[in-house]
């Protein structure tokens, strides 16, 4: 399998941890006392970290730069994240979304051109 492909599909998985961990209990856990939403948001972070770090180290085994690597993840982050924001927290989606993903997409360009 492709390095890309492996790096981004640990890193898609990472960020459905991460973007639970983050702002999952914004909705889960409201009532909740906030050290309750801060250990049930590490334990959740666990998860993240445990696909994050390998993507990182074989991606960047695999020849992938710092900044490349950083860009990748902060446009699955979005990619992420806004399925999330429709679907789980019901939240309406905006025009900035799409300004943002363009500009990401840029960034996406500008990092991988050789």
């Amino acid at each position: 399998m492709p390095p890309i492909l492996v790096v981004t599909g640990l890193l898609i998985l990472s960020n459905i941890f991460m973007t639970f961990a983050w702002y999952g209990h914004l909705k889960d856990l409201a009532e909740k006392p906030w050290y309750v939403a801060v250990v049930v948001s590490w334990l959740i972070a666990f998860f993240e970290y445990v696909l994050q770090v390998p993507a990182n180290r074989y991606g960047n085994a695999h020849k992938f730069e710092l900044g490349q690597l950083k860009i990748l993840q902060e446009i699955i982050t979005l990619g992420v994240f806004v399925p999330f924001s429709v679907y789980y927290m019901q939240k309406p989606i905006s025009l900035n979304f799409v300004w943002a993903g363009l500009c990401m997409c840029g960034a996406v360009y500008f990092i991988f051109r050789t």
